[in-house]
C-alpha cells in the first residue's frame, strides 16, 4: 500500500483549467510555490473536497478520498485533514483552550490519534490558554488555529498561506514554529506560498506550479540550483545546503559548519551557540558568489570552496549564472554564481572546468 499523498485533478473554470498529476511525501513539508493564479489554493481546495466539479484522484496514505471513475467522493467532514488559511478563523467568543476543544471534539473517537493538547509544545502555546483571541496578536493567532487543526488528528495538514496576513515582525515570530513542522509532524503538511524566503526555510519538497500546471516536483535542494527552472532566475536565486555545527570561536563569533563539499564559517545567529553535531540549513544566493581560476589570496572573504562548473546560462542583459558542484559524492551539493558575461569570457567558464567560489555572504535559515 503506498504511503504517499497522491492529487490527480482536472479542474475547469472561467479562462483557468488546474491539471496536475502529483505524488507527494508520505511526511514533511510539501511547498506549492508559484505566483498568483497558478493554481496553490486550487490544488488545496481538490484535496479538502471543495471543489465537487474536479474530476481525478485523491489518496492519503493508501486510502481513496476521491475517484471520479469509480465515483468516489468523500465529502469534506469525513477527510481527515486540517486546513489553516490566511486568516486565522477563531471562535472570538472562546478562549484559546476552548477553540482547541473544538477542533478536538469534532473528530470521532476512534479516529484521534493525539489528544487535544498535541500541538502546545509545537507551538509554544500552553500560556495563551485562558486568553481570549481578541487578546493575541496575529503571529500567536496562526499559531493558536495550527494547534487547532491538529487538535482534530489530521493525517495531512493544508495550510495556505498562513503568513500572507501578518506583518514582518509577527512572520519572524511565528516562522521558528513552522520550521519544527517537518521535523516532529509524522503526517504531510502540503504548505502554500509565494513568498521564497518560506520556501528556504520550511520546503522539503516543492512542487513549481504555472498556468494551472506543474512545471516539476522534488526535493527542494536539488529543483533550487537547476537553472532551466524559474527557481533559479532573479535576484531571489539562492542555493541550499545542509550542514552539520562542527565548532565555534567565541572570541570572533563565528560558527564552523561542515557538509559533503567542505567548510562555511558563518557569524554566531544568537550568543547561544549550537551543540556540535546540530544540523542546520543555509542558503547562500548567487550574487554573493564570485568566480576565480586560483585560490584567492589576502582576501577578506572567509569563505571559498572547490567547484566544478556544471552548467552556464544567459540570464540578465550582460549576466550568465552558472551552476557549480561542490564535491565528488554521488548526491553533491550545488551552488548558484550569478557574474557578468564579462567576467566568464575572460574566465573561460564552461563546463567542465575546475574554479574556485569565493562566497561572500552565508545565511543560516533553518
Amino acid at each position: 500500500m503506498s504511503s504517499e499523498l497522491q492529487l490527480t485533478a482536472r479542474l475547469e473554470r472561467p479562462g483557468f483549467v488546474l491539471d496536475v498529476d502529483l505524488r507527494l511525501p508520505a511526511r514533511g513539508v510539501s511547498v506549492l510555490f508559484g505566483p498568483s493564479g497558478s493554481g496553490k489554493t486550487s490544488c488545496l481546495r481538490v484535496l479538502a473536497g471543495l471543489e465537487p466539479h474536479a474530476k481525478g484522484v485523491v489518496r492519503v496514505d493508501g486510502e481513496v478520498w476521491q475517484d471520479s471513475a469509480q465515483r468516489v467522493m468523500l465529502p469534506v467532514h469525513q477527510r481527515a485533514l486540517g486546513y489553516v488559511f490566511q486568516e486565522a478563523s477563531l471562535f472570538d467568543h472562546l478562549n484559546v483552550r476552548d477553540n482547541l476543544m473544538f477542533g478536538f471534539r469534532r473528530t470521532p473517537h476512534e479516529q484521534r490519534r493525539h489528544a487535544w493538547d498535541h500541538g502546545l509544545e509545537l507551538l509554544g502555546i500552553a500560556h495563551l490558554l485562558d486568553r481570549s483571541p481578541l487578546d493575541l496578536s496575529g503571529g500567536e493567532r496562526q499559531r493558536v488555529a495550527i494547534a487547532r487543526a491538529l487538535a482534530t488528528s489530521p493525517r495531512v495538514l493544508l495550510m495556505d498561506e498562513p503568513l500572507a496576513a501578518i506583518d514582518a515582525a509577527r512572520k519572524n515570530e511565528i516562522l521558528p514554529w513552522l520550521e519544527q513542522l517537518h521535523e516532529r509532524l509524522d503526517i504531510p503538511v502540503v504548505y502554500v506560498t509565494h513568498s521564497s524566503d518560506e520556501l528556504a526555510r520550511l520546503a522539503d519538497h516543492v512542487v513549481l506550479l504555472s498556468g494551472g500546471r506543474a512545471l516539476c516536483s522534488g526535493p527542494v535542494m536539488e529543483l533550487m540550483t537547476r537553472l532551466d527552472l524559474p527557481l533559479a532566475r532573479g535576484d531571489a536565486a539562492a542555493a541550499l545546503i545542509e550542514a552539520n555545527v562542527v565548532g565555534h570561536s567565541p572570541e570572533d563569533c563565528l560558527s564552523e559548519l561542515t557538509f559533503d563539499g567542505g567548510r562555511l564559517l558563518l557569524p554566531q545567529v544568537s550568543s547561544a551557540a549550537l551543540p556540535q553535531g546540530t544540523p542546520v540549513r543555509v542558503r547562500i544566493q548567487a550574487r554573493d558568489v564570485s568566480l576565480s581560476l586560483q585560490a584567492p589570496e589576502h582576501s577578506s572573504v572567509l569563505n571559498v570552496l572547490r567547484a566544478t562548473v556544471v552548467d552556464v546560462v544567459e540570464e540578465l542583459p550582460g549576466q550568465v549564472l552558472v551552476g557549480l558542484q561542490l564535491g565528488d559524492r554521488a548526491r553533491p551539493a550545488r551552488l548558484l554564481a550569478r557574474i557578468s558575461q564579462l567576467s566568464a569570457r575572460r574566465l573561460g567558464i564552461a563546463p567542465g572546468q575546475a574554479v574556485f567560489a569565493q562566497i561572500k555572504g552565508v545565511a543560516m535559515v533553518r
